[in-house]
C-alpha cells in the first residue's frame, strides 16, 4: 500500500511521483510562476510557525537530541540514546526528537518509558517515516526550515549522537547560530568520541589552523562516552521554565 504524508496529512494509495513541499518551494517554473504560488505558500509557512509555536511555548526545560534515523535498536549507539533520554526526563526535561525510527525513537523511549515529555519534530519525505510510538506530543512539518527553527527555539541544549548529512546539519547550525550570537550559547555535547574525532581533527587542523574559525570556537563542544555525563554537561545551566532559544 502506498502512502504519502504531507505535513499533518497522511494519503494512502498515493499515485504520482513522491514529491515535498520543500521540493515544489525550491522549484523555478518561470518568471511569473510564484506570483501565482509562492505569495500563497507564504501563509501556509505562517501556519506551520503558528502552530509549532503554539504546541511547544509551555513545554518548559528542553533538550534535543539528534542522531541517525537508520540505527537498530541494538546498537551500542541506540541504547545510549535510551539512557540519555531517561536520564534527561528524570531530571526533569523534555526530550525533543525528529520523531522518526533510529536514534530519535531510542531517545524518546528513555524520555516515554521514564514518564517524562517525549516530543516528536515529524518532518514530510518522499519515502513514508512516521512518528514513532514513544511520542506524548508530536507535531508534523511540511518545512525543514521551519521545523529547525523548533528544535533551537525550545531546546536549552543538544545532544548529538552519530549521525548522517541531517545531523551534521544540526550541530553545524547549532555552533553557527552560537558563534554569531544569534542565539545564546547552551550546552552542545557530541556522544561517540571514535565517532567524531576524525572531524573534529579536520576542524582542528584546517579550519583553525587556516583562520577560518577561531581557535576558541573549537570550545562551543563538549564530546563524551558517558550516557550520564552527557546528561550532566547537557543540564549544567540552571532548570527553568521557558527555553532559552530565539527571540
Amino acid at each position: 500500500m502506498s502512502k504519502q504524508t504531507y505535513g499533518p496529512q497522511i494519503r494512502r494509495h498515493a499515485h504520482g511521483k513522491a514529491t515535498t513541499a520543500d521540493y515544489q518551494l525550491m522549484q523555478n517554473l518561470g518568471e511569473d510562476h510564484w506570483t501565482h504560488y509562492d505569495t500563497w505558500r507564504v501563509l501556509r509557512i505562517q501556519s506551520e510557525f503558528v502552530e509549532g509555536f503554539g504546541a511547544l511555548a509551555g513545554l518548559g526545560s528542553a533538550v534535543s537530541v539528534f542522531g541517525s534515523a537508520r540505527t537498530p535498536q541494538d546498537d551500542h549507539f541506540a541504547k545510549a540514546a535510551y539512557e540519555i533520554g531517561a536520564g534527561l526526563a528524570r531530571v526533569g526535561r523534555a526530550v525533543i526528537t525528529g520523531g522518526g525510527p533510529g536514534i530519535m525513537e531510542a531517545a524518546n523511549r528513555g524520555a516515554y518509558e521514564e514518564g517524562g515529555h517525549s516530543i516528536g519534530l515529524g518532518i514530510e519525505l518522499p519515502h513514508e517515516q512516521s512518528l514513532n510510538p514513544y511520542i506524548t506530543l508530536g507535531v508534523n512539518f511540511r518545512y525543514f526550515f521551519v521545523r529547525k527553527m523548533m528544535f533551537v527555539k525550545y531546546a536549552q541544549g543538544f545532544v548529538i549522537l552519530p549521525g548522517g548529512f541531517g545531523t551534521m546539519d544540526e550541530f553545524f547550525e547549532a555552533i553557527t547560530l552560537a558563534q554569531t550570537t544569534k542565539i545564546e550559547h547552551f550546552p552542545v555535547v557530541l556522544f561517540g568520541s571514535g565517532y567524531w574525532q576524525g572531524l573534529l581533527d579536520w576542524m582542528r587542523d584546517q579550519m583553525a589552523a587556516r583562520n577560518y574559525i577561531h581557535a576558541s570556537d573549537l570550545g562551543a563542544f563538549t564530546v563524551t562516552d558517558d550516557p550520564q555525563e552527557a546528561v550532566a554537561l547537557v543540564t549544567s545551566q540552571p532548570h527553568t521554565d521557558t527555553a532559552i532559544g530565539t527571540g
